[in-house]
């Protein structure tokens, strides 16, 4: 009986316990008051956690969608000039301006594509003579292009000059430079000017 009455006076005892341990400071990031998760719960959960990879190729999939539409209205914008959605490099006014002032004007480097078809079958007949006018005209060509490219780019760092000065001009010349090497017809973005129209 004596055993009895002292477990009756120690159960009180443990009640109050946990009321004196609630009092201490609890780490914020404990869960609190919640029980331990069912066996259907816990693999609901690893099932969505598995599930994670649909969303990934959902995400994939709109990241193609949308690179597909950027690649789409930057086709149309080197199609029709529009600045908003041209590639990096053809961006700005300096480099609108190198475009237009290379399209508003002849250039030999423009023709070395069909001068170099005609110049190789020239190279190709079996007759002395034709071989060496080829190769005169190789040189001639290569000449020509050579002067016409440094009279084009001393004009054109001179137009930006006066044009930009307070403007990143970097790299310009070189720009117009290797668009003068593209026919007319094959250029990207296309030509807004025409032959002879001063930018």
């Amino acid at each position: 009986m004596f055993r009895s009455r002292a477990k009756e006076e120690k159960t009180p005892a443990a009640d109050k316990a946990p009321v004196n341990f609630s009092k201490q400071p609890r780490d914020p990031q404990a869960p609190k008051g919640r029980p331990t998760p069912k066996r259907s719960e816990a693999q609901s959960q690893r099932r969505s956690v598995a599930n994670t990879s649909m969303t990934r190729k959902d995400a994939a999939k709109r990241q193609r969608e949308e690179r597909r539409a950027a690649m789409e209205r930057q086709r149309q914008a080197l199609a029709g000039g529009d600045e908003r959605y041209l590639p990096a490099r053809d961006k700005g006014p300096v480099r609108k301006f190198a475009r237009d002032f290379v399209d508003s004007r002849f250039s030999i480097a423009e023709f070395f594509l069909p001068m170099a078809v005609v110049i190789l079958v020239l190279s190709m007949i079996r007759v002395a003579s034709l071989q060496s006018i080829a190769l005169l005209l190789w040189l001639v060509v290569i000449v020509l292009i050579v002067l016409d490219s440094l009279a084009t780019g001393f004009r054109l760092r001179k137009r930006l000059a006066e044009r930009f000065p307070d403007q990143n001009r970097k790299g310009a010349v070189a720009y117009a430079l290797m668009r003068t090497l593209q026919m007319r017809r094959l250029r990207l973005p296309k030509p807004q000017v025409k032959r002879g129209e001063r930018p």
